[in-house]
């Protein structure tokens, strides 16, 4: 397993390839649709983002609110599919890397080698066990959308596959298949 930090450089991001295990540590953004529209539309205005983008990663997901004496609640990827359209903005304004689970388009990983990024698969349906390596959440911007506002994590070790690397290897096999030939 090899050990990465964030925020990520060129360099971590070309010294990993498609179905290495990682565990990340450092700080992770949370960020589905919501906050992935917002993003782009002030990119696309021109005004600046209310979180730093260059170097980070954006982990796809909604956690649940924290138990007791816990950071964060249930913590598991959501589809990356769904951010697609919004992915070759935020990887052109300097993001490295992408936490979620499922496919990517063919314009998402062209976009991954163009900007030497990079997109991690995470466990789907482990959200309580991926919690435990988060040590710190804290509101970043867009409370107001609950569970898709984006937060700051500070992550330990936290598990994940490298799916797509910025030479174009991917760990899924039938790559271009349609949906009823991979069922």
């Amino acid at each position: 397993m090899k050990k990465i930090t964030t925020p990520l450089t060129d360099d971590i991001v070309r010294s990993l390839k498609a179905g290495d295990e990682v565990a990340i540590s450092g700080i992770v953004y949370t960020a589905r649709d919501a906050a992935h529209k917002r993003l782009c539309e002030l990119l696309e205005q021109g005004k600046e983002l209310p979180i730093p983008i260059k170097g980070q990663v954006f982990y796809f997901v909604g956690p649940t609110p924290a138990p007791p004496g816990a950071v964060i609640g249930s913590a598991g990827p959501t589809t990356s599919s769904r951010m697609d359209n919004f992915s070759p903005i935020l990887l052109a304004a300097g993001l490295k890397g992408m936490i979620g689970k499922g496919y990517r388009s063919d314009a998402v990983r062209d976009v991954l080698k163009k900007h030497c990024a990079v997109h991690f698969a995470a466990l789907g349906g482990a959200g309580a066990l991926l919690s435990q390596y988060i040590v710190s959440a804290e509101t970043a911007a867009y409370e107001d959308l609950g569970t898709e506002a984006i937060r700051k994590l500070e992550v330990k070790d936290f598990p994940a596959v490298v799916a797509y690397d910025c030479f174009g290897g991917s760990v899924f096999k039938m790559e271009g298949a349609t949906k009823t030939q991979r069922h």
